[in-house]
Order: C-alpha cells, then sequence, then structure tokens
C-alpha cells in the first residue's frame, strides 16, 4: 500500500469545524474531489466531497428551507437534506469514512473500491489516524509494471524469500501480468500458499497454477487429528 498511496503529509484534509467556503476553496486549490475530516486527536471521522457540498447547491436552487424536511421522507433523503442543511465539516461529511489499513495489499483496496462504491479509501493506522490515501488511478498504476519487475519480485520476495524455495526448481513465467507457475510440492496446501502470494503481488493480474503436488491436504479424508492438533497422515 505504501508504494502506491498518497501519504498524509500531502494529503488535503480538513478539521471537523471547517466551514463550508473553506472547504470549498481548499478542494479547488488543490484540485481534490474529496478531503478526510480529522477530529481534534487526529482521527479520520469521515470524508467530505464535492458531492457533499454540491448537496446544499441543490436545496439552496430548489428553496427548500432546512427546518421543513418531510417526516415521511425516506432514510437516504432525509440525510441528504440533513447535510444541505450543513454549514461545518461535521455536518456535510459522509460517515462513517471508507478506510483501510497501511499493511493491506493493492488487490484488497482494488476489491474494496467495487464493493463499497467508492473512488478512494483513506488509508489508517490501527488508531485511526491518517496515514494517506489510495484512488482507483492508483490501484490501476500498480498494473503498468513490468513483467521483469513482477517475476524478480516473485522470486526474490515469494518464492526464496518466504517459502525458502530456490528458483531454480520452479519455472516462473510473467506475460502482460499473468503469472505461470510450474513446480512440484509435498501438499495441494503449499502450492496454493504461494500461488496465493503470488496473487498479491502489485502487478499481478492473474495466476496460472500448474503446481504439482503429492498430497491433497484439502479433503477432510487427507487429516486426521492428534494430541497437538491437525496433521496429515
Amino acid at each position: 500500500m505504501y508504494s502506491v498511496m498518497t501519504p498524509a503529509e500531502r494529503v488535503v484534509s480538513v478539521q471537523v469545524d471547517a466551514g463550508y467556503k473553506d472547504i470549498a476553496t481548499l478542494l479547488g486549490e488543490h484540485g481534490v474531489s474529496a478531503a478526510p475530516v480529522l477530529d481534534a486527536d487526529g482521527h479520520v471521522v469521515g470524508v467530505v466531497s464535492e458531492e457533499d457540498l454540491l448537496a446544499k447547491e441543490s436545496r439552496v436552487e430548489s428553496g427548500e428551507p432546512g427546518r421543513h424536511e418531510n417526516p415521511f421522507a425516506g432514510r437516504a433523503k432525509r440525510r441528504v437534506l440533513h447535510k444541505a442543511a450543513g454549514i461545518t465539516a461535521s455536518e456535510l461529511m459522509t460517515k462513517p469514512p471508507v478506510t483501510i489499513g497501511a499493511h493491506e495489499d493493492v488487490v484488497q483496496a482494488a476489491r474494496m473500491m467495487v464493493d463499497r462504491h467508492v473512488k478512494r479509501l483513506v488509508v489508517t493506522d490501527a488508531r485511526g489516524g491518517l496515514r494517506g490515501v489510495i484512488s482507483r488511478r492508483d490501484v490501476l498504476k500498480v498494473f503498468a509494471r513490468s513483467d521483469e519487475a513482477i517475476r524478480s519480485e516473485i522470486v526474490e520476495d515469494v518464492v526464496r524469500g518466504t517459502f525458502w524455495i530456490n528458483p531454480a526448481t520452479m519455472d516462473i513465467r510473467v506475460e502482460d501480468g499473468v503469472v505461470r507457475l510450474r513446480g512440484h510440492m509435498e501438499t495441494w496446501g503449499e502450492a496454493e500458499a504461494i500461488c496465493g502470494m503470488v496473487r498479491r503481488t502489485d502487478g499481478v493480474v492473474a495466476v496460472v497454477n500448474e503446481i504439482s503436488y503429492d498430497h491433497d491436504d484439502s479433503r477432510p479424508e487427507a487429516r486426521k487429528t492428534g494430541p497437538f492438533g491437525i496433521f496429515r497422515r
């Protein structure tokens, strides 16, 4: 995540008490469409976007006064009406923010963006502090990596560094981001583990798993329980 996100020191953020005009000016000056909202302790409590600000403009244009909200309006509409009446970041922002941990991988970030229908994610630390922002464009940059760079990371960090396997015993090929793995493992689980890590390597579009194995430990009958837990026969 660190390699592609915009770090906190370069992220445009606002405090909860920031006013409407100040927020609009800040977004315009920096050419961004949204900003994380921070409380007094630096925790991310929401995100205020151009869409949030435009809700007020729509309300003003319609001439609908804030104090005459329809009690029978749907929850979503009432939320928009309430937001349109706001004048500070805490009233205008969308909450809770959609966040992701700094140590999550880019694939997880992409999945969250699709699942939550958002254009960006706020990256936070374990305490909810701002670490950065990652956008759709940042995610797509990852897939611009060269095949050579992808293969080198797989060989050094995954095969040799994590699994302590001699890369010479495997056939690892990368073409247009698609990784083809050939080799031999003792178990199905080991083959799947290495493929899982390869899939999470930045720039990998897909993995073709052609690793053979001696034992299929995915089947219940291939396992049995002993005094120290579950182990293979």
